[in-house]
């Protein structure tokens, strides 16, 4: 396991997301966290969102959305990816918090139908009603998934 910790700006992948700019004089802050991918990845990355955004200060009503975003990737990652590692890249601009999960396998293709009445499956559409913005992109050398989500307290979604 890998943490990293700094000052930065983030990546142009975070500039076409549209999201406004943060506060004059405010930087934005961005960690990352890689470890295995295996299930004692997911409370191990949920620590790791929780740890940074305490540090940052971020509200507690938008650190559980973070934690609940952040849960329900990683287990995508560990249950249907084939991965053997996961990665988290978490920013925060004083607005919104960005999450990037990353790994090096390939999602498996659900069937939707099959899904309707089973008790799981539902994560990546959870995911997507609780934050601003959410993109998947998959590819030959794994899957990257992206979220945006307000940072504010009391923040609607």
């Amino acid at each position: 396991m890998a943490i990293m910790d700094s000052l930065r700006s983030v990546t142009a992948d975070h500039a076409r997301l549209g999201s406004a700019a943060p506060p004059p004089g405010l930087r934005r802050l961005r960690t990352l966290y890689m470890t295995r991918a295996v299930a004692a990845a997911v409370p191990e990355l949920r620590h790791f969102a929780r740890s940074a955004a305490q540090r940052w200060g971020i509200p507690q009503d938008a650190c559980d959305t973070l934690l609940l975003v952040v849960s329900e990737l990683v287990t995508n990652t560990v249950l249907h990816s084939g991965s053997s590692d996961v990665m988290a890249v978490i920013v925060f601009d004083g607005v919104a918090v960005t999450v990037e999960i990353t790994d090096s396998g390939r999602w498996l293709v659900r069937d939707v139908k099959e899904d309707q009445d089973a008790d799981f499956g539902r994560g990546l559409d959870l995911v997507r009603a609780c934050t601003s913005w959410c993109a998947v992109h998959p590819s030959a050398s794994g899957t990257r998934v992206v979220v945006r989500l307000p940072a504010e307290s009391g923040a609607g979604r």
